[in-house]
């Protein structure tokens, strides 16, 4: 459970430092970095994870167990789960920030864990108590709480929330079909991150970027100041998923999920101390919410066996 409760608690330490970033130059500007600073951040933000995943492969000599993974059929689920979770999912949640605004687009994405434990219970035999479900709806309720901003929804928010409703898909069949590629023996949760940051570099690289017409930017902004910061959240990010991955592993996708939301909760902290932004009571009492529904929801209690 605590690897899951640090994957929310390094989310949160990347957000805030890719925000900061993401309040610098160039991508604030023109209205077109602003239109595409979401996906290049988010292309560079992979790219810099995939860099620091070789790194961490290559100190733990694990090159020949990625080659094998994605080998098996196992790591092609793995590859599957990464197009979902990465490019469509991160893709529909940028979106949907666009047409609709950031705080109604939190709302709806974070019920992602819900979907994740229904499809769990569908494909992965993973079953939740009630008091786990319970823990999981006081969690989602501390999220909406956290991301909710009276009178923010854009003017395309019909789109927005179509968007939104891609990026709850993606990320909640991630976790899951990730989580069946790591039934093999043959895929570790780190074979699995590696193949999914690389394949999420890749395909935005490849595909979405010349679809924007974004490479152009996308180099300009490689070679600012902002790159620094982004390097520093992709470390943080790359940790995040790294217990994410392991989370999934060790507790399945429907217990995993909830712990990762927490980053909502976390980013409070991070935000007071790199941005001196002091939380209001509401957010305070919501972030606890967040948390504390999330351990309910990921923690087992075993009945006691029967005495004769």
């Amino acid at each position: 459970m605590i690897t899951g409760l640090m994957a929310g608690v390094f989310w949160a330490a990347d957000t805030v430092i890719l925000g900061i970033a993401l309040t610098m130059a160039p991508f604030i500007s023109t209205e077109e970095a602003v239109f595409l600073a979401p996906f290049v951040s988010t292309f560079l933000h992979d790219f810099c994870s995939a860099l620091w995943m070789l790194l961490y492969t290559g100190v733990r000599k694990q090159f020949q167990g990625v080659k094998r993974a994605l080998k098996t059929r196992s790591g092609k689920f793995i590859l599957l789960g990464a197009l979902l979770g990465g490019p469509v999912g991160m893709s529909g949640y940028v979106a949907a920030i666009h047409y609709m605004g950031a705080g109604y687009t939190s709302i709806v994405s974070s019920i992602f864990p819900a979907f994740g434990a229904l499809f769990s219970s569908i494909f992965l035999k993973e079953k939740m108590q009630r008091y786990q479900i319970a823990g999981l709806a006081v969690s989602l309720l501390g999220v909406i709480g956290l991301g909710y901003t009276p009178g923010e929804a854009g003017e395309n928010y019909v789109l927005g929330f179509v968007c939104a409703a891609v990026c709850v898909l993606g990320w909640s069949l991630e976790a899951v079909i990730c989580a069946y590629g790591m039934r093999d023996p043959e895929v570790t949760n780190e074979h699995a991150l590696m193949i999914r940051q690389g394949t999420s570099a890749v395909f935005y690289g490849v595909v979405l970027l010349p679809l924007l017409n974004g490479w152009k930017f996308a180099v300009s902004a490689a070679v600012s100041t902002p790159m620094l910061v982004i390097l520093a959240a992709a470390f943080f990010g790359t940790a995040s998923y790294l217990c994410y991955y392991k989370a999934i592993h060790l507790l399945g996708a429907s217990k995993a999920m909830p712990l990762d939301i927490t980053y909502s909760a976390w980013a409070l902290i991070f935000g007071a101390v790199f941005l001196h932004t002091i939380p209001d009571w509401k957010s305070v009492v919501f972030g606890v919410m967040t948390v504390c529904g999330s351990i309910v929801a990921a923690c087992e209690i075993k009945k006691n066996p029967e005495r004769a």
